[in-house]
């Protein structure tokens, strides 16, 4: 199994994980504001988090994917200007998601940094709707806040516009959309009636139409593998009635990147699930894996109380929300990395840097919370109330997971010394 990589500073989901790769640093934080009343109040002490702790590490500037949760979509034209203004012209590539945080508060922030001043980082930031990181030989394409360009139109036709507008943003670069590796996809009302159906089988139908003829990351699969591959996805719930999508492309001339989908063996594949649940069953990977050399980062697709393909737990949020770590856990395992062809790059829960947890039912936050923690221990957690894709599920959870080959991890976690954060003092 793969040591750790995994530097976390954090309290009560409040922090950040700083992971070393190929001498590029990676920083993933979580920010919710600890006082003020107003929206500029609470955002400008969420924001000041966020720089300290890029500060902290060295990467001034280096902040490339965001995404900020809302509790009204009213809110967000006035947050995305406090934004603007805030970073200037190192705006991030950020999604607007109108999700309540589950503290109560009018916004948190999940971000991604990538480090300079150790391997070499290009930063070019396109537009707030992407931004491009390029060290390594290797770049990544961060979208955002993508919707479809038209109005009132149903959930089928703007699936497909969405991405067609994430291909046509990623066009604009010369990315193809089959170099999608992860893709979030969020949905109003998303167990909700449309016609004679439901508003997320309607998005499966239409995310099965678009991907019918993509043959998704052939430059970076094994040698071999057979069968269909498909992106790392997040299919959720918001407030209000809106589709919204966000992505990420990688590009690399390596040929030692590889991009290994994974599925998890207590689960079917969920583009196996039969007409029961959709009549296009969901087309997206448990997990997408990028092993470089000795070094893998794993993103986890949502993931909810489901074994095989039933729900597990009905109506207990608490035994919902271990069932769903237990599947984490099996997923990244290190018999589930080697049965797919990466032995000795599994982790274990430990091995998570950042963690969204979504919750159908605010009344079941602080439950819910106890067990991550439970499980978890301490690391950056945003906590969201999101409806989740079928009705008897409570909780869904994804994340991002690191690891590498070696015995001797890249941060004493034990070292790190939550209480030097300038941050935490700033706050009174």
């Amino acid at each position: 199994m793969a040591t750790h990589t995994i530097g976390k500073v954090s309290h009560r989901g409040i922090g950040f994980s700083v992971v070393e790769l190929n001498d590029v640093r990676h920083v993933f934080a979580a920010a919710a504001p600890r006082c003020g009343g107003t929206l500029r109040e609470q955002a400008d002490d969420a924001l000041r988090t966020i720089e300290t702790v890029i500060q902290e590490e060295g990467t001034r500037g280096s902040i490339v994917h965001q995404a900020v949760f809302v509790p009204d979509v009213a809110l967000i034209d006035e947050l995305r200007q406090i934004i603007r203004e805030f970073y200037g012209s190192e705006l991030p590539a950020t999604s607007y998601i109108p999700q309540p945080p589950c503290d109560g508060k009018l916004l948190a922030i999940e971000a991604l940094g990538v480090g300079r001043g150790m391997g070499e980082v290009q930063i070019e930031r396109v537009s707030e709707q992407l931004v491009i990181t390029r060290h390594n030989d290797i770049t990544w394409y961060h979208c955002a806040q993508v919707v479809p360009q038209g109005h009132d139109v149903d959930v089928y036709d703007g699936t497909v516009d969405a991405f067609e507008q994430i291909r046509s943003l990623l066009g604009s670069v010369q990315i193809r959309f089959d170099q999608v590796i992860r893709t979030w996809l969020y949905l109003g009302g998303i167990v909700d009636g449309e016609g004679p159906t439901q508003r997320y089988k309607e998005l499966n139908r239409a995310r099965t139409d678009f991907y019918r003829e993509i043959p998704f990351l052939t430059d970076l699969l094994p040698t071999g593998r057979p069968g269909r591959v498909f992106p790392a996805s997040t299919g959720i719930g918001t407030e209000g009635r809106g589709i919204m999508m966000s992505a990420i492309a990688l590009a690399t001339t390596r040929s030692d990147i590889v991009a290994v989908p994974l599925e998890n063996p207590r689960q079917t594949p969920a583009f196996d699930y039969d007409n029961t649940y959709s009549p296009m069953s969901p087309k997206f990977s448990r997990a997408m894996a990028l092993s470089c050399g000795n070094y893998a980062t794993i993103f986890i697709s949502g993931t909810a109380s489901i074994t095989d393909s039933e729900t597990r737990h009905v109506d207990d949020v608490v035994g919902q929300t271990h069932e769903t770590l237990t599947n984490i856990e099996a997923l990244i395992s290190e018999e589930n990395l080697a049965r797919h062809g990466l032995p000795g790059l599994g982790t274990t829960l430990d091995g998570l840097g950042l963690v969204r947890v979504y919750i159908k039912r605010a009344a079941d936050y602080a439950a819910t919370r106890a067990a991550c923690e439970q499980r978890l221990g301490e690391l950056p957690m945003i906590y969201a109330v999101g409806d989740v894709c079928r009705p008897d599920l409570l909780v869904e959870i994804e994340g991002i997971a690191f690891s590498r080959k070696t015995t001797h991890p890249l941060l004493d976690t034990e070292q790190v010394d939550f209480d030097h954060l300038k941050w935490k003092s700033t706050v009174a």
